[in-house]
């Protein structure tokens, strides 16, 4: 089954197509326009701009990922079949200005095609975006993320820039969301600092670089809610500890913001009150976060006894957040994350999670698909 992929839920666009069948899945080819560059000089993603880029840049993007291609077989349309059996598209959550982009696109292309399309939410590709095998973009770091079918029951933490949440799978598509941020997402607060520290957006990797040559222990930051009898978390309380830190030791926000330009991790900057510099900072703030997701993602494993434990979405791709936890759950389930090629938003991740609905012919007439900025999974 070829089945096209269209994300557009924040500030990439994305297009996918990949072969899916039992056995496994297979990009043919995928084409992704970021919006990094121009959303840098506002600090943040503006969903406006980000609404025009996505309808400057979604049929050429579609054009060329079909017109790279070679012939494909199709059992249904036979020999040379350069168009998809089927269309899945991020309809919700993320923001309105793209989602609308992408599902006007996805019902265009079904009509003049006659093909079915489905709406995907985009938590549910980021659940199986561990499911994405290919063999040029796996891990090129020493530790070795089983990427492969999911056991059921699982368990999922989903962190990014717009969602912290546990979400409990019983079986595949019976979602249960069993925990959630009361503000602001693990993502969100690693970038808020960031531009606290002065650098560039998005400033959550250059965090975490920061924090390598750091000592996580030299501030005692908060761990919101880590302490509470369920599986929600809380990240504006830290971001407001930090904060305050940055306020009561001013000279390192300076020199912060020069050591961002020069992107060199292993200069020691030092405080004009005591002796933490810049790289402290980011590792006992990164500690804090890392501290809180695998705190409770442990709590809900000690409960629920999962087979599988999955972690996606963007923050993901943090290091020492995947090796904490990978280590963390060595005694109870398997763990699961994506190559760091699929930890960000892609399309062949809702590809992937659009077959499981094929499969079920569970598609949407493409007069009713609707996009839905706030699609809750469960």
């Amino acid at each position: 089954m070829l089945i096209l992929g269209i994300e557009s839920s924040c500030d990439d666009t994305s297009v996918a197509l990949i072969d899916a069948s039992a056995r496994g899945f297979k990009i043919l080819a995928e084409k992704t326009a970021s919006q990094i560059e121009i959303h840098k000089k506002y600090g943040g993603v503006v969903p406006e701009i980000a609404g025009r880029c996505h309808a400057e840049q979604i049929l050429p993007l579609i054009e060329e990922l079909l017109n790279h291609l070679t012939p494909h077989p199709s059992p249904s349309k036979g020999e040379g079949n350069l168009r998809p059996d089927v269309i899945a598209v991020t309809s919700g959550p993320g923001l309105i200005t793209g989602l609308m982009v992408g599902v006007e696109a996805a019902k265009t292309l079904a009509y003049l095609w006659n093909i079915p399309v489905m709406g995907v939410n985009h938590i549910e590709g980021h659940i199986h975006s561990v499911e994405i095998q290919n063999s040029k973009k796996q891990e090129t770091n020493n530790i070795e993320y089983p990427i492969s079918n999911i056991r059921y029951p699982a368990l999922a933490l989903i962190a990014s820039g717009g969602h912290t949440e546990l979400i409990l799978i019983k079986k595949q598509g019976h979602y249960k969301k069993i925990g959630a941020t009361l503000d602001d997402a693990a993502g969100e607060c690693f970038d808020k600092v960031a531009k606290l520290l002065g650098f560039d957006y998005p400033g959550g990797p250059k965090i975490s670089k920061f924090a390598e040559t750091g000592n996580p222990q030299a501030i005692k930051f908060p761990r919101p809610m880590l302490d509470k009898d369920n599986f929600d978390f809380s990240f504006a309380g830290l971001k407001t500890s930090a904060l305050y830190w940055l306020r009561d030791h001013g000279p390192i926000v300076k020199h912060a913001k020069s050591d961002a330009k020069k992107r060199d991790s292993s200069t020691s900057l030092r405080s004009a009150r005591n002796d933490i510099g810049v790289n402290d900072v980011c590792a006992s703030f990164e500690q804090a976060i890392i501290d809180v997701l695998v705190g409770k993602t442990l709590k809900a494993v000690e409960k629920y006894q999962p087979k599988s434990v999955i972690l996606a979405g963007g923050v993901s791709a943090n290091k020492k957040l995947r090796k904490t936890l990978a280590q963390s759950l060595a005694p109870y389930s398997i763990f699961h994350a994506p190559s760091l090629a699929y930890a960000m938003d892609n399309a062949a991740m809702i590809a992937v999670a659009g077959y499981y609905h094929a499969i079920k012919k569970n598609f949407t007439p493409w007069q009713k698909l609707k996009a839905d900025p706030e699609w809750e999974i469960a």
